[in-house]
């Protein structure tokens, strides 16, 4: 597939951004091979690729984390920037930057962190806080936001969060010190945003790229990227591996140039397994967002959990485990009598066979200061020890694992950190399948994770689910649900609203019943399906 190049809006208008040549190492090597990219004012440019394809490391470079190797070099509006990039002179160039952990401080308010930059480097001493408070007010009111200024980040949701820095750089790329349109870089802000989210995001990208502002959009959905850009760029390899304009572009292109080669997207079979063993009963559990909550999840089943944020459709899992604590409610496992959830711990949940695997891969899941073998070993580490651990056994049954579950490099001696994020969950998913656990509850499983990579861990999945693991999961990606589930569960306001089976789970129907609360399921169900729809 070939080059396709951006057009002007105005004749011998300069890209907003040139990126020429850029390269770089790590430990010999390339990150980066020979990449030039071009985007224009005005423009939305989506930049794609799997895990470890070199997105970051270009972000990186632009933000002057990185400094890039000889023979580089990076023009704004046609004007030459050194390199590497100068520490604290992106905002003066006209460049917004949202990272994917939002680059927000927790102990500071809303108005601090929005105001950070210009704590950071205004020569004043004073500033007029009432005003600024009042300006803020106003930013967030243009975006249709209600966040009050005073509140301490580390008590927002995290969705506000993202939206906290996302008005942040659109403010920094608008300002009126800047003679041209700025340059928006968002580096995968989406994870932390519910459908509702996401479009309000797009709509604020439009608004600034009308004016003449350009955008670099960094995500792994190409939906999204197919929703919202003009052009995209892939990464494969540390090279370009091409340019498509997103009009006229398939879903199946964009993956081909992704991967490198066509991709047959993993499709689990839909099993009716009513008949099944019961593995775990709920009975009216109570905490977080969830109000008496009941439901039964079966041998081999992958039963799928859905609903807008705050509807309480990620809470169960974290219940269940005891990650946090329930009010009320019991549980009853396969053959043994029911017990109270509100005194559950992990490790008597780990002891019954009940794992989780949450979404903060490196706080809640894993440890990424530790290698992937230390991290792999943990929930088997009785097996290793005698009078001293087996760290050669260790390292084999890492290495086994790694191999099996396709880590990308198989390494056990890498700390989890320095894998990329599909290989990270890959290595967990290993860890916990080995043990051949009764339930396995995963929160936004793919969550950052490419569309090669997606495909591994869906069928590691599947096959648990043959060897009747039960599964449970939590997620905002329809269409990941679709891929996988047996049965789809629909939460709103705490409760379980809707439910779709075998044939009639698709993302359409998961997403009309999200957003409509559970109300549409007869309708969907009387117009779309003769069953496997249903509003409970």
């Amino acid at each position: 597939m070939s080059y396709v190049p951006p057009k002007p809006r105005r004749p011998g208008e300069p890209p907003a951004l040139s990126v020429r040549h850029f390269s770089k190492r790590f430990g010999g090597a390339h990150a980066l091979n020979d990449v030039s990219i071009d985007v224009l004012p005005g423009e939305v440019l989506g930049l794609l690729g799997q895990n470890g394809s070199g997105k970051s490391t270009l972000i990186k470079i632009l933000s002057g984390y990185h400094d890039p190797e000889a023979g580089a070099q990076l023009l704004i509006h046609g004007e030459p920037v050194p390199l590497p990039v100068p520490a604290g002179t992106t905002e003066r160039l006209g460049l917004a930057f949202v990272h994917q952990h939002l680059g927000l401080v927790p102990s500071l308010t809303v108005l601090e962190n929005l105001r950070i930059g210009a704590i950071a480097t205004r020569t004043k001493w004073r500033m007029n806080w009432r005003e600024e408070r009042r300006l803020a007010r106003q930013s967030f009111a243009r975006f249709g936001l209600d966040i009050d200024p005073a509140m301490p980040i580390m008590d927002l949701p995290q969705v506000e969060r993202a939206l906290v820095a996302i008005v942040r750089a659109f403010e920094s790329v608008q300002s009126s010190e800047h003679e041209r349109p700025g340059i928006l870089v968002l580096d995968e802000p989406t994870p932390f945003l519910p459908a509702s989210g996401v479009e309000q995001l797009f709509a604020l990208m439009r608004a600034i790229v009308r004016d003449g502002a350009a955008v670099i959009f960094v995500s792994h959905d190409v939906d999204e990227i197919m929703q919202i850009t003009d052009r995209a760029t892939v990464l494969r390899d540390g090279v370009v591996a091409g340019t498509l304009a997103t009009q006229g572009a398939t879903h199946e292109d964009f993956i081909e140039l992704i991967v490198g080669r066509r991709v047959d997207l993993f499709h689990a079979e839909h099993h009716d397994l009513s008949g099944a063993p019961v593995v775990a009963a709920v009975r009216e559990v109570s905490g977080g967002s969830l109000s008496g909550v009941s439901l039964d999840i079966r041998r081999g089943e992958v039963l799928g959990f859905a609903g807008l944020i705050g509807s309480g459709f990620d809470d169960l899992p974290y219940l269940l485990h005891g990650a946090r604590t329930a009010r009320s409610g019991t549980l009853a496992l396969a053959g043994k009598p029911d017990r109270a959830v509100r005194g559950m711990t992990p490790d008597a949940a780990i002891t019954e066979g009940l794992v989780l695997l949450p979404s903060d891969r490196l706080g809640a899941a894993g440890i990424g200061a530790l290698s992937v073998a230390d991290n792999v070993s943990l929930p088997v580490l009785n097996e290793f020890h005698a009078l001293l651990l087996d760290w050669g056994g260790i390292f084999r049954r890492a290495a086994r694992l790694g191999q099996d579950y396709q880590v990308r490099p198989n390494d056990p001696a890498m700390t989890l950190a320095s894998l990329s994020g599909g290989n990270q969950q890959k290595a967990l998913m290993a860890k916990w399948l080995q043990i051949d656990p009764k339930l396995l509850m995963l929160d936004e499983p793919t969550q950052g994770v490419d569309v090669g990579a997606r495909q591994h861990l869906f069928a590691a999945l599947a096959e648990a689910a043959k060897r009747g693991v039960a599964i449970m999961i939590a997620s905002t990606d329809f269409g990941q649900l679709a891929q996988m589930c047996d049965r789809v569960l629909i939460f709103a306001r705490g409760a379980i609203v809707g439910e779709l089976t075998g044939a009639a789970i698709t993302k359409e129907r998961i997403a009309a019943l999200c957003l409509r609360g559970g109300a549409a399921g007869s309708a969907v169900a009387a117009s779309s399906a003769p069953h496997g729809v249903a509003a409970i």
